[in-house]
């Protein structure tokens, strides 16, 4: 009896072991992609800051180039960020984009807003600024439900911050018809914070755009002061809107801008 079991049990050791280091093969495979989709991402996701005239920070958020071009005058680089992050900010604010955050504090230079719509649903702002030093993100097709992606944003202002989640809900628009239309509402599982807005969303398998960090519901925390009591808003985990890149593309076209949707469409 036991010279039967041994054979198996040894058996049973030897496939646990192959398939072990299939298992460990396959996971170190999806690393390495992780790591060259991030590779390409990075350099196009900038932070955008904007100051008093006095160089006081008034509010910054997140961004991505997506398109670039050689002119001899006027911007070179062209910049997609959310449209409430210069809500309030009125005249005399001076914007700034940082680009090649991911390797430090980056190069800092002066932008201009192009164009803009905070209304119909629409959140997005296009700005336009000098740089030489400008990777272009890929826009990619419209997002499916459960695809993963990475979130790629400067919460509170500070350093970039990566986090992965899912495509976890997709609503779409319908037309007065009641057909569905092409624009609509996407929702990711992935965490954000205050100034992640305008963040680009990549899809992980190739990098491409699908989408850009528009909000977050909050929930309001009380909490007993030394004076008197208070509260704070806090991001509701697991429910960060976005804006379709099919909703930036019709921004773009409509703004007189079509010609910048080629230079970022996929090779």
């Amino acid at each position: 009896m036991n010279g039967v079991k041994r054979p198996v049990v040894l058996l049973a050791l030897a496939l646990a072991m192959l398939l072990a280091g299939g298992c460990g093969g396959a996971i170190g495979a999806r690393d390495r992609e992780s790591e060259l989709t991030l590779d390409r991402v990075l350099p196009s996701s900038v932070q955008v800051v904007l100051e008093h005239a006095d160089g006081r920070r008034f509010r910054s958020g997140s961004a991505v180039v997506i398109a670039a071009r050689s002119a001899p005058e006027g911007p070179d680089c062209f910049i997609l960020t959310s449209a409430h992050t210069f809500a309030g900010a009125g005249r005399g604010k001076n914007v700034f984009v940082l680009t090649r955050r991911h390797e430090g504090p980056g190069v800092r230079t002066p932008a201009t807003v192009l164009a803009m719509n905070d209304h119909g649903g629409v959140d997005l702002v296009l700005l336009g600024t000098r740089n030489e030093d400008c990777v272009v993100a890929s826009m990619g097709r419209p997002a499916r439900l459960g695809e993963s992606v990475w979130v790629v944003s400067f919460p509170w202002g500070r350093e970039l911050t990566v986090s992965r989640g899912v495509i976890s809900q997709v609503r779409r628009a319908t037309s007065g018809s009641g057909h569905p239309a092409t624009a609509g509402r996407l929702m990711v599982d992935a965490p954000v914070s205050y100034g992640s807005s305008g963040g680009g969303v990549f899809r992980a398998g190739n990098g491409e755009l699908i989408g850009l960090v528009e909000g977050y519901p909050t929930a309001r925390v009380a909490f007993e002061g030394a004076a008197s009591p208070g509260h704070v808003d806090v991001p509701v985990p697991g429910q960060t809107y976005l804006t379709p890149i099919g909703d930036a593309v019709e921004f773009l076209r409509g703004s007189g801008h079509g010609p910048l949707v080629a230079e970022g469409a996929p090779g």
